[in-house]
C-alpha cells in the first residue's frame, strides 16, 4: 500500500531533506515500517517573500501488513491501471487513419498501435530534421514554407514550445501521459513538480520516440502528406485521400491542430456541424528574466533550489471580458510562428535550462461573436487577417513592436530599453492601435496596468511587446457526440485542440486518448 501525506512544508534555507521525517510524522509512522517513499508533488510558495517556502506531497510506500492511520492529509494513493481498453467485438475491415501528428494524434496513435491497430498517421508536414531545418532557415530570414513551419510538421505546434504539461483537466490519463513522455526520455520531475515542462530541445527527441514506437508496432507514419479528401457513404466514412492516393477506412481522426484553416473548410464542404467559439489574441510581452524573478522572490531571487520565475494573471471585466497572460516561457524567444505566406503571427519557447535572458509570455484578451459574428469560417476569416494586416504593417515578417510605456502612452513604436526583443526575423515600430480592435487595445492596456499593480515590473515602460499572439486556441469547434464522432459522419472523430476540445499539450493527449478508447471499444483490431 502507498500512502500520500500532504502539506509537507519545508522552508527555502532549511533542509528539504526533512520532508521525509515530516511526511513519516504526520502519517504516524516508523521508518522500519516503509520501504520506500518518493516525492509526488512540489510546489514553491512565493506569497511571503521573507518566507519562501517549498510545499510536497510525498509517497510512502509500506511494508507488508502496515495500516497507517488516515486522517487529514494522509490519504492512499490514488490508483494507475494501464491504460489497456477493452476491445469490441465488431470486425475492423480497414486500418484506421489518423490526420495530424501533434499531442493528439501521437497519443491516439499510440495507444492503437499497443492495441494492435496499426493506425496509418498522415501529417502534412516534414518529419523532425527536415522540419528543424526549415524552421531555422525561415528563423534566419529564408522563406516561409506553409507545409512545413512552427504550426506544421512532426510533433504539431507544441514541438516548438516550452513543452509545458501543465492541466487544468482532473483526468487520470494526465499521468498516463506524464509518464510516457518520462518513458521517452523526458525528466523525471514531470512526475512532481507543479509546472511541468519539457523544453523545445529535449522536446524534438521525445516526439521522434514516439514515432518510432509506433511504427515498431506496426503502425505508419507519413510525412508530407495532406488530407485532401473524406469519402462518406450513408453518413459512414468509407475512405479519405491524402496526397494524391486513396486509403480505404472506416475511422477517421481529425487531429490536425488549430491552424490547418484548409481541412476546416473541408470538412465545411462535407456537410458536417461547425460551431464558432471563443478564443483570444493579443501580444508577446517580454521582460528580464531576473526582474520576474525578483518580483516573484524578492531577495532571493536566484537561489539555486528556486526555479525560474513563472506566473499567470488574469482579470475579467464587467462585460465578461477577459484579459490574462498565457503560455509563459521563462528564460525564453519569442519566435515567427506564421503558416501562411505574408502574415505575422507570434508565439513563445524556451528550451529546458530556460536560461535565456528575457522571460515572455502572451498577453492576451478574450474575443467572441461580437468581434467575427456567428460564422465559424468567418472566425478563421478574422483571425487570418489580423495576420494579414499585421504583415502590412512592416512590409515583411519582421513583426510589429511597441513598448509598453509607449503603448500605454498611445505613441506608435518602440523607445528601446534595457529588454531586447528575442523575435528571430526582426521587430520595427509600429502602433497596435490600427492591429487590434478598440476592445482588444482597451482591453490589453488595462491588463498591463492592473498586472503591474500585482507583480513589481510587468509594467515597467521598457516591457516590450510583439504581435500579434492570434493561435492561442481554434476559433472553431467541429461538433461531435455523445460517442466523440461527428454529429454527421459516424467513423469520423473530431480530435485535440483543432477540433476545439482541447488548450495544450496534455489535454490534446488526453483527447486522443479518449478518441483512441472509443474506436477500440467499438472495433476488434483489424486482420
Amino acid at each position: 500500500m502507498t500512502v500520500f501525506v500532504n502539506d509537507i512544508s519545508v522552508g527555502l534555507l532549511e533542509d528539504q531533506e526533512d520532508r521525509w521525517q515530516q511526511a513519516l510524522n504526520k502519517a504516524g509512522l516508523r521508518p522500519d515500517q516503509v520501504k520506500g517513499f518518493y516525492t509526488a508533488k512540489r510546489s514553491v510558495d512565493a506569497r511571503r517573500k521573507d518566507r519562501i517556502r517549498f510545499l510536497y506531497t510525498i509517497a510512502l510506500e509500506l511494508k507488508e501488513g502496515v495500516r497507517p492511520k488516515l486522517r487529514e492529509g494522509v490519504r492512499p494513493a490514488p490508483e494507475t491501471a494501464p491504460l489497456r481498453p477493452a476491445p469490441g467485438a465488431k470486425p475492423m475491415e480497414n486500418r484506421p487513419v489518423i490526420a495530424g501528428f501533434g499531442p493528439a494524434g501521437m497519443f491516439c496513435g499510440l495507444l492503437l498501435a499497443r492495441m494492435g491497430y496499426r493506425p496509418i498517421i498522415l501529417e502534412r508536414g516534414q518529419a523532425m530534421e527536415d522540419r528543424v531545418k526549415a524552421v531555422e532557415a525561415f528563423f534566419a530570414g529564408g522563406s516561409l514554407r506553409e507545409e512545413s513551419n512552427v504550426q506544421f510538421g512532426e510533433g504539431g505546434a507544441g514541438t516548438f514550445s516550452d513543452g509545458k504539461l501543465t492541466t487544468r483537466i482532473g483526468d487520470p490519463r494526465c499521468r498516463f501521459v506524464l509518464e510516457e513522455f518520462v518513458r521517452f526520455g523526458g525528466p523525471e520531475e514531470l512526475l512532481w513538480e507543479q509546472r511541468p515542462h519539457i523544453g523545445t530541445d529535449r522536446l524534438r527527441d521525445i516526439v521522434v520516440g514516439f514515432r518510432r514506437e509506433i511504427e515498431k508496432l506496426g503502425g505508419e507514419v507519413r510525412f508530407g502528406t495532406k488530407l485532401e479528401g473524406v469519402t462518406l457513404k450513408n453518413g459512414s466514412v468509407t475512405g479519405v485521400t491524402a496526397g494524391g492516393v486513396s486509403f480505404p477506412t472506416e475511422n477517421l481522426v481529425l487531429a490536425v491542430g488549430h491552424s490547418a484553416r484548409d481541412t476546416f473548410a473541408m470538412v465545411r464542404d462535407l456537410g458536417l456541424e461547425l460551431m464558432a467559439k471563443p478564443f483570444s489574441i493579443g501580444v508577446r510581452i517580454e521582460h528580464l528574466q531576473r526582474e520576474i524573478d525578483r518580483g516573484l522572490y524578492g531577495e532571493w531571487a536566484g537561489h539555486p533550489l528556486l526555479p525560474k520565475g513563472e506566473y499567470q494573471l488574469s482579470h475579467r471585466n464587467q462585460e465578461g471580458q477577459a484579459v490574462y497572460t498565457f503560455c509563459m516561457c521563462p528564460g525564453g524567444l519569442v519566435v515567427p510562428a506564421a503558416s501562411v505566406e505574408k502574415t505575422v503571427v507570434t508565439n513563445g519557447m524556451s528550451n529546458y535550462l530556460r536560461d535565456g535572458e528575457n522571460a515572455n509570455a502572451a498577453l492576451v484578451a478574450s474575443v467572441d461573436s461580437r468581434d467575427f459574428g456567428e460564422d465559424p469560417m468567418a472566425a478563421l476569416a478574422w483571425q487570418e487577417q489580423l495576420e494579414r494586416t499585421a504583415w502590412q504593417l512592416t512590409g515583411s515578417y519582421r513583426a510589429p513592436a511597441q513598448s509598453a510605456g509607449d503603448f500605454l502612452a498611445g505613441k506608435p513604436g518602440y523607445t528601446q530599453g534595457r529588454v531586447r526583443p528575442t523575435y528571430a526575423v526582426g521587430v520595427e515600430g509600429a502602433d497596435f492601435d490600427k492591429l487590434f480592435p478598440p476592445r482588444v487595445t482597451e482591453q490589453l492596456r488595462l491588463g498591463l496596468r492592473i498586472f503591474g499593480r500585482r507583480l513589481p515590473g510587468f509594467d515597467a515602460p521598457d516591457s516590450f511587446l510583439t504581435g500579434p499572439e492570434t493561435r492561442t486556441s481554434s476559433p472553431i469547434r467541429v461538433c461531435r457526440d455523445k460517442n466523440l464522432q461527428a454529429a454527421r459522419a459516424r467513423g469520423l472523430w473530431p480530435c485535440g485542440e483543432g477540433g476545439g476540445y482541447a488548450g495544450g499539450i496534455t489535454s490534446a493527449a488526453v483527447d486522443g486518448l479518449w478518441v483512441a478508447e472509443g474506436i477500440i471499444g467499438e472495433c476488434a483490431p483489424p486482420d
